[in-house]
Order: C-alpha cells, then sequence, then structure tokens
C-alpha cells in the first residue's frame, strides 16, 4: 500500500523548506511528505492525491498566507478527507485566529513559530496526533465476523462488547446475507446467535464475554494471584489509580467487567476535559489511557465480574466470577454507575431492537438517514445527540425538564442550538413504545397538560441517570440506601463500623486498606476530570496505609 502523506503548507521557501525537512527526518520511512507554497497550490495537491487514490494522514499548514490562509484552506480540504489531522503553523499575533480555527474546522493543535528545538516542540505534537490518525485509520480487514441479526440484544451486546475493546469486526444480518445465514444453518437447528467467525477459522457459538476476550487476544486472566494493589473498575478513576499504581513502584492490577474507559468511555465528545481543546472522545481517553497504564506496568484485566470482596486482617481478597480468587495488600474501588433502566412499556421488550441504553456508537451505521430520538436532558444525552446529528436524518431529544439549561453545559447547549436537524422537546416524557420485531412508533406525553402524540421512530437512546455499581460489595463496606461509599469523615460521622484508633484515611471505607474513588463514592462530584483526580489520590493514600502495616 502507498504511504499516507502529511502534506505541508507555507508561502514563505525557506519555512516551507524547513517543514518538510523536519517531517522527512522523523516521519519519512512511513509517510510521503508533500510541500505547497501557497493554499491554492494545496488545494490542487489534495485533488491530484484524491484522484491518485492516496491517503492524507495530517495537515500542517501555516495560518498567515495570502490569497488564502491556513483555516480557509482546511476548511477546504477537510471535505476531501475529512479523517485527516489539522495543525496550524502560527505566530504569536495569530493565536486567536488559531484559537478559533478550533472551532471552525476542528483544529487538533496549533504549532507557534519557530518550532525548534523539533526534538521538543514539533515531533512530540505531529507523534500524537498520528497515533491517533492511525488508531482511527481504514485499515485491511482481518478481524471477527458477527453474525446475527440487527433486531437482536445478545447480538448487539457483542458488537458493543468488540466495538468499546478496540477488537475489528464486520457484522453480517444473516436475514440479509445467504451465506451467513448458511454458516448458521450449519451449527444446529437450536443455534445460539450470535456466532463468531475468528481470523483463524474458529467459530463461537453465542460466547459469553469472557469466552469471546480469550478467543480475541483481550487480556482476561490475571497473570499473578497476589498484587500489592487491586483496582476494581476502568473508567477514568480507575485507570487513573492504575497508572499512579505502577508507577509508583505497586505491583498493580485494574479488572474491568466490560472494556476499559468506563460511562466515559461511550461519550461521543467530552468537550471540558483540561488539555484538550478541541475535545476528546471517549473512547481515545479510554485508549490513551489503557495504552499508558499499560507501558507503565499495570495489568489490565478485561471481561472479569467480580462478584464479592473479603478482608482478612492485612489481606483483601477479590472473589471471581467463576471461582478464581485474587488477593492484594490494598483495594480500590473505582467501578462507578450502571446505566439505570426504565419501566416504560415497551422498553425491555425492545431492548436491542430500537431501544438503546447510552451512545450505542455501534448503531450509528444502522439508523444512517433514519430519524431517532434521544431521552435525556443532560450532558450525555446532548453529546449523543450531536453525534447522531451526523448520519441520522433527524434527532428528536425528548426531555422532561423545561429546558436543557437545567442539566447540561452551555457549550453543548449553543451546539445543540446550531444544529438544523436536532429538535428539542422539552416536558416530554416517552409512555410507550410500539412495534412488532422492533420498535416503530412511540407514544409521547406532555408532561404538564397530559396530552398525548403518537410519532414514528426507528431507535431511541437512552440517557436517564445511573445508579451506583455497589452490589458485590453488600455487608462488606458501609454504603448509603443508595448503594454510594462512604469514605473518610463520612465512615466515622455516619456509621460504627471503623475498628481502628486512627482516623480513616480519606477516600478510605469502612474497610482499612479499601478505598473508594470516582462517582461510587458518596460526595463525589461527578466530572471525568474529578474521577481521575480522585483515582490518582487514591493511590496517595493507599501508600499511607501500606506503611502503617
Amino acid at each position: 500500500m502507498a504511504k499516507p502523506v502529511i502534506l505541508a503548507v507555507d508561502d514563505d521557501p525557506q519555512v516551507l523548506a524547513a517543514v518538510r525537512n523536519d517531517l522527512r527526518t522523523r516521519y519519512g520511512g512511513d509517510y510521503r511528505i508533500v510541500g505547497a507554497a501557497s493554499g491554492p497550490e494545496a488545494v490542487d495537491a489534495v485533488e491530484e492525491l484524491y484522484d491518485g487514490g492516496r491517503t492524507v494522514a495530517a495537515f500542517v499548514v501555516d495560518q498567515r498566507m495570502p490569497g488564502m490562509t491556513g483555516t480557509e484552506f482546511l476548511t477546504r480540504a477537510i471535505r476531501v478527507f475529512p479523517e485527516a489531522k489539522r495543525l496550524l503553523l502560527t505566530a504569536y499575533a495569530d493565536t486567536d485566529a488559531a484559537i478559533d480555527a478550533i472551532n471552525a474546522v476542528g483544529l487538533d493543535h496549533y504549532l507557534l513559530k519557530p518550532w525548534t528545538p523539533a526534538e521538543e516542540r514539533l515531533y512530540p505534537v505531529i507523534d500524537d496526533v498520528l497515533d491517533d490518525w492511525q488508531a482511527h485509520a481504514p485499515k485491511p480487514f482481518d478481524g471477527a465476523q458477527v453474525l446475527g441479526t440487527t433486531w437482536s440484544l445478545p447480538t448487539y451486546e457483542i458488537k458493543t462488547f468488540l466495538a468499546r475493546n478496540g477488537v475489528p469486526y464486520v457484522f453480517r444480518d444473516i436475514e440479509r446475507d445467504h451465506d451467513a445465514e448458511a454458516v448458521i444453518a450449519a451449527q444446529g437447528e437450536r443455534v445460539k446467535l450470535p456466532v463468531v467467525m475468528l481470523p483463524g477459522g474458529d467459530i463461537l457459538v453465542g460466547p459469553e464475554t469472557h469466552e469471546l476476550a480469550e478467543a480475541v487476544g483481550i487480556h482476561a486472566d490475571a497473570t499473578e494471584p497476589f498484587y500489592d494493589l487491586i483496582v476494581i473498575g476502568g473508567g477514568p478513576a480507575g485507570l487513573a489509580a492504575a497508572v499512579y499504581g505502577a508507577s509508583e513502584g505497586l505491583s498493580t492490577a485494574m479488572i474491568e467487567r466490560q472494556a476499559p474507559g468506563g460511562q466515559a468511555g461511550t461519550s461521543s465528545r467530552i468537550e471540558n476535559y483540561l488539555g484538550f481543546p478541541k475535545g476528546v472522545s471517549g473512547a481515545d481517553l479510554a485508549r490513551r489511557a489503557t495504552s499508558q497504564a499499560t507501558r507503565l506496568g499495570a495489568e489490565l484485566i478485561t471481561a472479569a465480574e467480580v462478584s464479592s470482596i473479603e478482608a482478612k486482617g492485612n489481606l483483601k481478597t477479590v472473589n471471581l466470577a467463576g471461582g478464581r480468587k485474587l488477593t492484594c495488600r490494598a483495594l480500590i474501588v473505582a467501578t462507578g454507575m450502571t446505566v439505570r433502566r426504565l419501566d416504560v412499556p415497551g422498553y425491555e421488550r425492545f431492548e436491542g431492537a430500537g431501544v438503546y441504553y447510552g451512545a450505542a456508537a455501534t448503531e450509528a451505521e444502522t439508523y444512517r438517514d433514519r430519524h431517532v430520538y434521544v431521552v435525556g436532558g443532560a450532558n450525555s444525552a446532548g453529546q449523543a445527540a450531536v453525534m447522531f446529528s451526523k448520519t441520522s436524518s433527524k434527532v428528536t431529544m425528548i426531555v422532561r425538564s423545561e429546558s436543557l439549561g437545567e442539566k447540561m453545559s452551555q457549550y453543548l447547549i449553543d451546539q445543540i442550538e446550531a444544529i438544523d436537524n436536532i429538535e428539542v422537546l422539552t416536558g416530554t416524557r416517552v409512555v410507550e413504545v410500539v412495534g412488532t420485531d422492533r420498535v416503530e412508533h412511540i407514544e409521547l406525553e406532555t408532561i404538564a397538560t397530559g396530552d398525548t402524540q403518537t410519532r414514528e421512530a426507528s431507535a431511541l437512546f437512552i440517557f436517564v441517570g445511573a445508579v451506583p455499581h455497589s452490589q458485590f460489595l453488600a455487608g462488606s463496606v458501609e454504603m448509603t440506601d443508595r448503594g454510594f461509599i462512604y469514605t473518610g469523615n463520612d465512615v466515622t460521622t455516619f456509621t460504627n463500623e471503623w475498628p481502628l484508633d486512627r482516623d480513616p484515611f480519606a477516600l478510605e471505607t469502612s474497610v482499612p486498606g479499601v478505598f473508594a474513588a470516582g462517582d461510587i463514592r458518596q460526595g463525589a462530584v461527578r466530572r471525568v476530570a474529578s474521577a481521575v483526580g480522585e483515582g490518582s489520590v487514591a493511590v496517595t493514600f493507599v501508600h499511607r496505609y501500606l506503611d502503617t502495616v
């Protein structure tokens, strides 16, 4: 295959030569470096590359050019290569234009001139954006095949599991693909869907997630029976704890039952996370954090369900579904929240067949050019509406409150108001879902008046809050009636279960050496940045605890 292209654009011949030289030095082995001396010349180059079947990985463009600014060029270029990364070279006086370009063209980064030394100011930035591009670039397919039906909950769950864990796959609908139907028929009359065909030829019939994880190469079993620190939960708090635990010399294992990233990992765009001016998707944040934790030595165990924990003396035991036990000196619980199910007629019947809890990005293609509904009025619902507006013909948000401003960030409200194919119905709720084998109609009620209306619908994506994922801790640590874990001063204030003379450390539960971080903790601020902070700080108190035993 031809090398992907990095296109550099600058009207100053000396600057252009310097940029091309620096790019060739570092990236010439894997990328073709192309230069253009003006915006119009670069537009011609883009058209030639497209006509020649080439792929552009990144544009590195000067902002201040006569005739066509860098932002104006990028506006035209990304219509042809929408997946290419976008970087502006700017003088200090042009930083306002660069910041404006973040919104105008989805700018990935801007660099102030001069960028020397390249090893410190240029290459780390280019490395980062190219790694991100490579993670999403189309590749020759050599992955799993999922054979099932579009309107099947087990099939949907397998597709989601593979997608969230970054495992490439293709879906083959047996109602439309006769070859896939024949494969299913060969498995017997009572075959359990879905069937997963692996690249080596193995076939898994109705696999459980742990079995599937092992088959596709996801690390699903611990390599050791004992660790200094075990982290339960792989959301932002758990990943941060794994990063800091491993980096500070503790033998660390993190156990995640579904996929790294937790609920945040399903977010289509986190706009207000520090250090990402363009925003970052939950999947990208999880991918970066997972790579970081692994590089620093943490062992990440996925598709493993914790059934209970025990504390005896100074040791803690983590019991896994299936009977395996792991032991550690300290434990951090960062299991976060589980999506709350609603008792609306039709929701349970059509789950996976038009009713989805969460963003369900795997289903965006299924509902391309169709009218979908997003239920909820907080940030997660708004982010999903923005995501689906790019592929669906229309998105209608169903919001119980009287305005989006009650629960949603203003930046997201502004985005929604600017998108023509998003409709917002406030003061409204879904009272019934109707269909045959899939969702066909929904009945809506205006809360203030009780008036109802029936609408055609193809899918509902539901974001209506969550409940703590703490059932496995029942009888182990003290929790509120709602399932949030008491930590720190709350342990001695609201319970009588603290056994030691010293006060609990911050983030320590009613069991010495067992800590809680992130959304699972009573009193936590439910933001991604807060969860990351708590996960990292929890490791500090783990060290203090270990120093006392």
